[in-house]
């Protein structure tokens, strides 16, 4: 039986990629093992798939600001390094396929110590840390934007992201009976991410009286209900979704939403035209920003900046968005596939050849 190591941590646009090709890997006759940290978000997402041996590593957290914790977190990586080489000489596996993230960078060395090929994948459109940190280890790697395989060079081959087949499989009629709407108005979904957006969020219930064109479905993240807003007709504000969320998406007309590379590959999969609000440079790395602004330049989608936005630019972007969803369609349609679910499988079987 061929064995594969999984890595990649720190947010659950790590993790979301393992979920869409663990199956396929089990179809496939391998044993799955999955390397991350104690108490990072992929070790309780994982810990539950059946058919997975999860193994806690240390790791420290690869920041670009000054922390007292960057004087510490280089002895966890370096520690952390060593347990993933023990692990590698314990499990012996065939392949490593590595999500990024920081707990990634001990599992690719320790991985490349043994003489085991590793493909890594980048979602953003530039490499993460990690990402450049791991590409002297890895065999090849895989990326969501052409922009990227550029930058990463001849080891480097575009193929999107691996997307969860679940999502194809939604019920228009689950999801609006979900929400509570009749399907008389367009559905408009807000998507923050998994922590939510709070400027967006804040932004999008003042500016409600001035759409009522849409019923709007508001995944506004943990704690970030508001109480207020409760029966408000045509609007359901949601924590979180996981299981329902392909009903939902299947009900969606259009989606306002931040611009992490997996929300973007999964709206562009399904073909749901997109204003895109990316997270400010200055509270990340920007690589959302650049992430909008490559799909905004192949007629994808239609973006809103953060500091632009008020209630009048946000209303008149989602209208206008609105009103070119037919060309935003046409253009979804023809793009290069965003789901790599199958190409990311063969380049796994073609590292170990």
């Amino acid at each position: 039986m061929k064995k594969i190591v999984l890595t990649g941590g720190g947010t659950l646009g790590h993790v979301t990629p393992h979920l869409a090709i663990i199956p396929r890997l089990r179809e496939a006759g391998y044993e799955i093992h999955y390397i991350g940290t104690e108490n990072g978000m992929e070790a309780p997402k994982m810990r539950a798939v059946e058919g997975v041996t999860y193994h806690a590593v240390k790791s420290g957290k690869l920041r670009r600001y000054h922390s007292w914790q960057n004087f510490t977190d280089p002895f966890r990586v370096i520690a952390g390094a060593f347990q993933s080489a023990r692990l590698m000489g314990k499990i012996k596996p065939d392949v490593v396929f590595s999500k990024g993230g920081f707990v990634a960078v001990p599992v690719v060395f320790g991985a490349w110590l043994h003489r085991i090929p590793v493909l890594c994948h980048e979602s953003d459109l530039t490499p993460g840390l990690a990402n450049k940190l791991c590409k002297p280890f890895a065999s090849r790697f895989a990326t969501t934007f052409p922009e990227c395989a550029e930058a990463l060079g001849k080891k480097a081959e575009m193929t999107g992201t691996p997307l969860r087949p679940e999502l194809f499989t939604g019920s228009r009629e689950k999801g609006l009976e979900l929400l509570g709407f009749d399907g008389s108005r367009p559905v408009l979904l807000m998507m923050g991410g998994s922590s939510g957006a709070q400027s967006v969020n804040a932004c999008l219930r003042e500016a409600l009286p001035k759409l009522t064109e849409f019923d709007i479905a508001h995944i506004c993240g943990k704690g970030n209900l508001d109480p207020m807003l409760n029966n408000t007709p045509g609007y359901k504000q949601i924590e979180f979704l996981d299981a329902e969320l392909p009903d939902v998406l299947a009900c969606t007309d259009m989606v306002l939403s931040r611009a992490g590379a997996n929300a973007l590959c999964e709206f562009q999969a399904l073909g749901r035209p997109m204003l895109l609000i990316p997270y400010p440079k200055g509270a990340s790395r920007g690589d959302q920003i650049l992430n909008a602004k490559s799909l905004a330049k192949r007629g994808l989608c239609r973006v809103l900046m953060q500091e632009d936005m008020t209630v009048d630019t946000l209303v008149e972007g989602i209208q206008t968005t609105w009103a070119d969803r037919d060309q935003l369609t046409e253009a979804l349609r023809n793009a290069p596939p965003a789901d790599g679910t199958e190409r990311v499988l063969q380049m796994i079987e073609e590292i170990q050849k």
